[in-house]
């Protein structure tokens, strides 16, 4: 029963972000590969629908460091190992590596999650992997 409450949270959530979203994010998305696929001029048609069920990883990062190999065997229990940011920075949302936005940890039913401040652009996306 506290399963299911706890879902209903989480969709509850959901359902929130939905509705503060303005448009379909696919069909802006699809559109925007559309315009530049006839700005290329080609004829064969690029059928993105096969690419929307491919599985990618998503990780969330709050900082890096560097360590010798020394320290970190140093490492036990209670250590703390300093990151590159400061308490408050928002973290780094990437898909297989890549930076897709920025956003801030929030806590639902002792769960955690991440809600997105910053979201680069498609075209910027696009750019970094070439």
């Amino acid at each position: 029963m506290a399963e299911n409450n706890e879902m209903d949270d989480w969709a509850a959530a959901m359902a929130e972000q939905a509705e503060v979203e303005a448009g379909d994010a696919k069909a802006q998305t699809l559109d925007q590969f559309d315009t530049q696929k006839a700005a290329q001029g080609t004829e064969n048609p690029i059928n993105l629908e096969v690419l929307m069920d491919v599985p990618v990883a998503i990780s969330m990062e709050i900082g890096r460091t560097n360590v010798n190999i020394r320290n970190l065997l140093q490492l036990n229990q209670g250590s703390i190992v300093e990151l590159d940011r400061l308490a408050g920075e928002p973290l780094d949302v990437l898909v297989n590596g890549t930076l897709i936005a920025r956003g801030e940890v929030v806590v639902i039913n002792e769960k955690f999650g991440i809600r997105l401040t910053d979201v680069i652009s498609p075209a910027e996306r696009i750019r970094k992997l070439r």
